[in-house]
Order: structure tokens, then C-alpha cells, then sequence
């Protein structure tokens, strides 16, 4: 029987000991996850750490059903992923946006291609345009666009289908320190409309205190798993470039830092030894 919140829902997201090996160029398997648990209830904004190589963004492709696990199960509202889940948007690192595409036209696309009506889809898409701040832009290319104008126009590509769960792959990890703040503030104002599930993947400890609910940190690859799980009990609504003043903000940095840094370290070691046998 699948777990249940405390409200007796199933959780919106639930792997449960997951185990994803990938074959190697010789043949052999690369164990990238190994007994992974994590569950996120819905409404809950979860952050996911690590160091580079630990299965990160495994996991977001896991959850989405773009691919399959090679153990272990993972469920979308208490149902198993076998196909790309309903009701899941995926925000990658990289912009997904079309470039041949107007602002309207791509963040119109998808509840044209559910079947919304045009003039529906062109209305709702001109309203998320205007929440997201590029009122008077939709006309415009990507090319056309800033970094953070782009991200605007994802996100609002992705809100504007009102998923029940968000996947986020390092979205803002491409833009400068003082678009990302607000990039990361603007997130969360979206957020709170619909409260989808959030996975938000970065490297960025602050922000992903600054913006979550709770905090996994998984352990150094291969074989990543969950090596801890942190409570944000920060109050809400935030203000993203001012939360990370408070005291006990700086208290849970310290105290997730402090589960995240022996990773970095392992990690760390991992790739100088390997670069140092290939250089013998």
C-alpha cells in the first residue's frame, strides 16, 4: 500500500529504493542511484543538493518518466511512472523554448496542443506573460530576449498548464548573482498562485534554503543516496535577498553544510584521482 500524507493523500512524489545503472562504453554498469528514498508531499517546495555526479537530475528524469528505474519503484500521486507522467512540468538547465517561436506563441503552446481554443490559449498565455513581467514582449524571438527574460518566458511556459508537480533542473544556474536572486524571488511569488509540488535541483545551498521547504542532501556518486533531510521552517512569503540575513538561515547553512561538504570533499577526491591516473 502506498504511503499517505498526513491528510491521508498519497504523496505527490514517492521513490522508493531506487536503483538506476546506466551501461558503460565497455559494457559494464554505472550504478548512478542506488536505494534512494525520497517522498514529497503535495504543495511541498523540495530542494535537492549534492555534489556534481550524484544523480541529481537521474532523479527529475525518473519522477517526469523519461526514463525508468532500474530498481525500486517511483510513484506520481500514489499511482507508479510508466510513461511521462500527467500533470508534470520539467524545467531544464538549458532553455526549452522554441526560437522560431514569438513569447506568445511558445507560452501558448501547450494549452494549444491540449486542445484550448486559440483565443483561450492566447488570452491565458497574454495573462502569465503579464505575471511573469514581459507585458509588451510578446512579440518578441528568444534571440531577442535577455537570459532572465527567457527564464521568464519557461516559466510561464511551464505555469501556464497549472501542473501538480514542477521539476526543476539548476534553472537559474546559467544567469548572473542579481538576476538569479530575483529570478529565485519571482519563483516563488509563481509558486504560491497554484502551489504545485516543487523538485528544484541546484548547487547553490542558499538558494535552496532560501527557497524551500526541506532540503535533501544526497551522498557523493556513484551509487548516490539520500544522506540527509533538513526542515526549512523559515516563515512564508520570503524575500529571497533578504531571508539569507536572518540568523536562522545562517544557522541552517551551517547545519546542512555541514551534511553536504564531506560529499563535495569525496567527490572532489574522486575526479583528482581519476585525473591523475589518466595522466600516469
Amino acid at each position: 500500500m502506498p504511503a499517505t500524507t498526513p491528510s491521508g493523500a498519497p504523496p505527490a512524489i514517492a521513490l522508493r529504493g531506487v536503483t538506476k545503472q546506466f551501461a558503460t562504453e565497455d559494457g559494464t554498469p554505472y550504478t548512478a542511484l542506488r536505494d534512494l528514498d525520497i517522498t514529497v508531499r503535495p504543495g511541498e517546495f523540495c530542494a535537492v543538493v549534492g555534489p556534481t555526479g550524484c544523480g541529481k537530475s537521474t532523479t527529475l528524469t525518473l519522477v517526469s518518466g523519461l526514463d525508468r528505474p532500474s530498481a525500486g519503484s517511483v510513484e506520481v500521486h500514489g499511482k507508479p511512472v510508466t510513461s511521462i507522467a500527467p500533470g508534470v512540468a520539467f524545467m531544464f538547465q538549458t532553455d526549452a523554448i522554441l526560437p522560431w517561436k514569438t513569447v506568445l506563441d511558445n507560452v501558448s503552446a501547450g494549452p494549444r496542443f491540449r486542445g484550448a481554443p486559440k483565443r483561450k490559449a492566447f488570452d491565458d498565455a497574454r495573462d502569465w506573460i503579464r505575471r511573469v513581467g514581459l507585458s509588451g514582449f510578446e512579440g518578441r524571438y528568444p534571440h531577442q530576449l535577455s537570459g532572465g527574460m527567457r527564464k521568464r518566458v519557461a516559466l510561464a511556459q511551464n505555469l501556464i498548464n497549472e501542473p501538480e508537480i514542477l521539476l526543476m533542473d539548476e534553472p537559474f544556474s546559467a544567469l548572473d548573482v542579481q538576476t538569479r536572486a530575483k529570478m529565485s524571488g519571482e519563483l516563488l511569488g509563481l509558486w504560491e498562485l497554484t502551489r504545485p509540488a516543487v523538485v528544484f535541483v541546484t548547487h547553490d545551498l542558499e538558494e535552496a534554503i532560501a527557497l524551500a521547504d526541506s532540503v535533501v542532501v544526497l551522498t557523493a556518486g556513484p551509487a548516490a543516496t539520500v544522506k540527509a533531510r533538513f526542515a526549512i521552517d523559515l516563515p512564508r512569503p520570503r524575500v529571497v535577498q533578504e531571508i539569507r540575513f536572518e540568523p536562522e538561515f545562517v544557522d541552517l547553512y551551517h547545519e546542512i553544510w555541514e551534511a553536504l561538504r564531506a560529499e563535495v570533499d569525496v567527490a572532489y577526491s574522486q575526479t583528482t584521482q581519476l585525473t591523475g591516473t589518466e595522466e600516469r
